[in-house]
């Protein structure tokens, strides 16, 4: 049945990996030197300021892993909602989908790392909502995954009864 509170933690999942598109993920500001680099799921961007305050973009990176991982995940999210008569699938979708999203998670750590050599190696850069949400994500899919499984021993224990 689809309305199933996994199925809304499902949803949650989707809608916050499509989130992840839109969101910034890290950036990096250098105020001494006037230049900072912006990672989102599509580009990280090594940007530097003039004089009069306009950015001037130095160097372009595509990072179309973390986009094609988050689009994944969202798509095998909202396809294991309508899974619901195979439990056993979509627990193995949920574990799939587990593993992309920790790929989600590790693409955009090492091009936040790589981002981070661009600039002054004594200036940190900051983790933006779009990596957070990620985890919650992540968070969201467990629980859908531990409700599910919660589902599979009720009816077991409902067929060994007949």
């Amino acid at each position: 049945m689809i309305q199933r509170i996994q199925s809304v933690f499902l949803f949650l999942v989707a809608a916050i990996m499509v989130t992840v598109l839109f969101l910034p993920i890290w950036n990096k500001l250098d105020l001494d030197a006037q230049e900072k680099v912006t990672l989102n799921a599509f580009k990280m961007v090594y940007s530097s300021y003039d004089e009069a305050g306009e950015p001037t973009v130095m160097a372009s990176v595509d990072t179309f892993w973390i986009s094609a991982l988050a689009i994944l995940a969202a798509g095998i999210a909202l396809f294991s909602i309508f899974q619901y008569k195979a439990r056993l699938r979509q627990m193995k979708l949920g574990a799939l989908n587990s593993l992309i999203m920790g790929g989600c998670l590790g693409m955009t750590y090492y091009y936040s790392t790589k981002g981070d050599q661009m600039l002054n190696p004594n200036t940190a850069g900051n983790f933006e909502i779009g990596f957070y949400i990620i985890a919650a994500a992540l968070l969201f899919n467990s629980l859908a995954n531990r409700f599910i499984r919660k589902d599979e021993k009720l009816v077991r224990s409902a067929d060994r009864i007949r």
